[in-house]
């Protein structure tokens, strides 16, 4: 392949890199994406993006340490009759090419800078037409049922883009609305405004809830979170108070039991009633019911941590006794949520955009790493190290 028809990406191949004995992404040359609706009639309603940042996020550490996604990703695979994958989906780009139906129908041109939601709906399902989108019942996901945007250019679907004025957000920040939107999306499950609500997990999404809390008016933030470093971030993002585990616990049987201290701190800062509303967004079994232990009668528990497999509730009973609400969360509503993303990152006041790019990219010291200078040891070290790390690309 020419550089005309080829490009860098990372990569999941399968044929150099059996899902069950490896570990991490490939930088590789594979084909790059053209439009040619003669051929794919699709095509006239897509763009090619060059992307300019690219977001690292919880699910590409899945994919990494081989932990998500799996078959997703392998059925497609066979059904494309590949082996190679390109990961990525949150995504800051430039429209390089543009179909005549993206034109037509949305208005994009040549130059213009657009984040995307990652995932593809039908429009078409029952739920599509209901108005549930974020649960299309055939949607596919960028970068894992197709391929994504850790590349030097991504295909995508007119449909799926939105416009972003990078004069009043950074682009640092811009490539975050996807994942900023996913705690949009949680923290507006219920009404926050004077509840005092619990943020347990405070990995990127749980830090990402603290400041939309409080700016959705939440009385009193509370976090629970094992790392100091988190921990810390958590509180100048706005958390009243940290409860910091005790110890870490292993993985045993038992597993699924709430942490009882936790609980009693929780209780305690809060007059001993519990509070209004706990978000559980960490996907540890012991986290969940610790959610619903720590949470008031009459209270709510917004589930948007993932774990496979079964869980185990304690006390089930007391769910229902206490009339406590459980709502889940996944991704964001489309595109109602990522009106409340501009409109939160948008403003200065409260300044949310900045205690981004300040608390949780550092001011891009360290979190910011060139694409073309990907190595996957270093890469690893600074995925472990910070809660986000970012992708510059082309410069």
């Amino acid at each position: 392949m020419n550089d005309r028809d080829s490009m860098w990406a990372l990569v999941y191949d399968r044929a150099q890199d059996p899902w069950e004995s490896s570990t991490g992404l490939r930088r590789q040359r594979v084909p790059r994406p053209h439009l040619d609706p003669a051929k794919n009639y699709l095509d006239a309603g897509q763009v090619i993006l060059r992307p300019l940042y690219t977001g690292f996020c919880g699910s590409d550490r899945g994919i990494w340490f081989r932990r998500s996604f799996r078959d997703m990703i392998l059925q497609t695979l066979d059904r494309e009759k590949s082996d190679v994958r390109v990961i990525g989906h949150e995504l800051l780009g430039e429209i390089v090419e543009v179909g005549s139906e993206a034109r037509r129908d949305y208005g994009y041109k040549v130059g213009d800078i657009v984040t995307t939601e990652s995932h593809i709906i039908c429009n078409s399902c029952y739920q599509c037409r209901m108005g549930d989108t974020h649960v299309c019942s055939t949607d596919r996901i960028i970068g894992i049922s197709l391929d994504g945007c850790f590349a030097d250019y991504v295909k995508l679907p007119a449909q799926t883009l939105w416009p972003t004025n990078v004069q009043k957000i950074r682009p640092e920040v811009a490539v975050l609305q996807e994942p900023f939107g996913n705690a949009v999306h949680a923290c507006t499950k219920v009404n926050l405004r004077g509840k005092s609500v619990a943020i347990v997990g405070c990995g990127t999404i749980g830090l990402f809830a603290i400041a939309v809390a409080r700016a959705m008016g939440a009385r009193q933030c509370i976090g629970v979170e094992p790392s100091p470093v988190h921990a810390e971030m958590a509180r100048r993002l706005g958390a009243d108070a940290v409860v910091m585990p005790e110890q870490i616990r292993q993985v045993t049987a038992d597993s699924y039991i709430h942490d009882e201290e936790i609980t009693r701190r929780i209780r305690e800062l809060t007059d001993g009633v519990g509070v209004d509303v706990a978000l559980e967004m960490s996907g540890s079994n012991a986290a969940l019911n610790t959610a619903l232990a720590a949470v008031r009668r009459g209270g709510h528990v917004i589930l948007f941590g993932l774990k496979s497999g079964d869980a185990v509730i304690e006390k089930f009973d007391r769910v229902i006794v206490d009339g406590i609400s459980l709502h889940s969360c996944i991704g964001r509503r489309i595109f109602e949520t990522w009106h409340i993303t501009r409109n939160l990152l948008e403003s200065r006041d409260p300044n949310i955009h900045d205690l981004i790019w300040e608390v949780i990219l550092n001011k891009g010291e360290g979190p910011i790493v060139a694409f073309d200078q990907f190595e996957p040891t270093a890469f690893q070290e600074k995925m472990l190290k910070h809660p986000k790390v970012v992708f510059r690309h082309g410069r």
